[in-house]
């Protein structure tokens, strides 16, 4: 593959920029790398594993159950950045690719994405020019951003183009990011669109996810309210305008089961979209907690670090650190050794840029240079941290083997 051909080097030539691909794969393509199937000790730690068999099952598993309900998917991107992990969404059946800022829109358009949604206000116009020319120059290329204010709208409207831009009126509410904050100002915004005739009025959009993040009974409550007048916001702008293929989307990685709920009704008037990306790699913490009972997820990242020390008995240092492990939800979970033996009782307590620290019971054995396999919170913190990701076979078994590599774009 040229240079050219591969504008994202989503198949690159391995060298020391790849964190944790042994010296020997130097100056070999990825692709062809893989194709030795070289087992995760042959490696250097610490790495992170992607399980192909555990995604796949996770996206067939999300498919299908938005099949079922009449619902599409557009998964977000910004969980990976991975164009490659993208592609494989759409050919599942996904609808489109979301993704949060132009830049990365920017990116997902190199990768050939044609569908895409903008999760976000656009307000700054170097932005808002890029994909007025973008729409322009490829009629193949659907598109369409929020907007939460006349300002918001006034952004985009400044633009030159012939193809409108598609707009889906944001709400929020109180404690939640961007978003009007009333039926009144959704209607409001959305009339601001309709007299903007660069903009084309598409319906309405949310996010759930800033109202809960655990699944006790009140925080449920609150998501299905919010998600409640979510759907008398898009109830009452679908009613007041005449807009040409309605969307009604709602985000989905942890609630995918209250927004079937609360939006399931829009199905027979509009395009219901969820915009659930998690689930693609899932976690063993925070999406593990959160994801509706019965969801079957599984987890798919694993991160393999080594013992560096064991400076007191109920202590040990890992090689992994801040630099390789998401921690801005939760620390990781100590799962096991690599060669299978169980740690009960170990807990990760603080992360360091390159070290992990590992409270122990005093009689556990675990030598130095030991593998010990960690679970993450948070995929969107993982992907960002790794340039090229391993994939593996089964990533919690003996020695698992290496089948490909997936770049990621950050």
């Amino acid at each position: 593959m040229t240079a050219s051909a591969d504008p994202l080097e989503l198949d690159p030539v391995l060298g020391s920029r790849h964190k944790s691909v042994p010296p020997a794969l130097w100056g070999r393509r990825a692709s062809d790398a893989a194709a030795d199937r070289l087992p995760v000790s042959a490696f250097p730690t610490p790495l992170l594993t992607l399980d192909r068999a555990a995604s796949d099952a996770n996206v067939a598993l999300l498919t299908g159950w938005a099949a079922e309900r009449g619902f599409e998917l557009a998964p977000h991107g910004k969980t990976t950045m991975a164009p490659t992990l993208w592609r494989r969404l759409l050919d599942a059946g996904c609808w489109g690719i979301t993704l949060a800022t132009p830049w990365q829109v920017q990116v997902a358009r190199a990768a050939g994405i044609d569908r895409i949604l903008l999760a976000n206000e656009v307000t700054d116009p170097v932005g808002a020019a890029w994909i007025a020319a973008e729409l322009d120059a490829h009629p193949s290329f659907e598109f369409a951003c929020w907007v939460d204010s006349a300002e918001a709208v006034a952004v985009l409207a400044a633009t030159e183009g012939e193809r409108p831009i598609d707009v889906l009126v944001e709400m929020g509410g109180p404690g939640g990011r961007t978003g009007v904050r009333s039926v009144d100002a959704a209607l409001a915004v959305a009339d601001a669109v309709a007299a903007e005739p660069r903009l084309r009025l598409r319906g309405v959009t949310g996010y759930e996810g800033s109202f809960g993040f655990d699944r006790d009974p009140e925080t449920v409550a609150a998501v299905r309210g919010y998600l409640a007048g979510l759907a008398a916001v898009a109830d009452a702008v679908l009613g007041a305008h005449d807009i040409v293929d309605h969307l009604v989307s709602a985000g989905g990685s942890s609630w995918f089961d209250l927004v079937a709920d609360e939006l399931g009704g829009f199905t027979g008037r509009a395009r219901v979209v969820l915009r659930a990306g998690a689930f693609q790699a899932h976690d063993d913490v925070f999406y593990a907690a959160t994801a509706p009972e019965g969801a079957a997820l599984r987890p798919a990242l694993t991160v393999h670090s080594r013992v560096l020390s064991r400076p007191e008995p109920e202590v040990a240092v890992l090689d992994a650190g801040k630099r390789d492990l998401p921690y801005d939800y939760d620390l990781p979970v100590v799962l096991q050794t690599a060669d299978g033996r169980a740690l009960p009782g170990a807990r990760a307590v603080s992360l360091a840029d390159q070290h992990a620290r590992v409270e122990l019971p005093p009689d556990a054995a675990l030598a130095v240079g030991e593998v010990v396999l960690l679970g993450i919170s948070h995929p969107c913190g993982a992907f960002d941290r790794w340039r090229l990701i391993p994939e593996v076979d089964d990533a919690r078994g003996a020695d698992p083997r290496v089948v490909g590599f997936v770049a990621t774009v950050f």
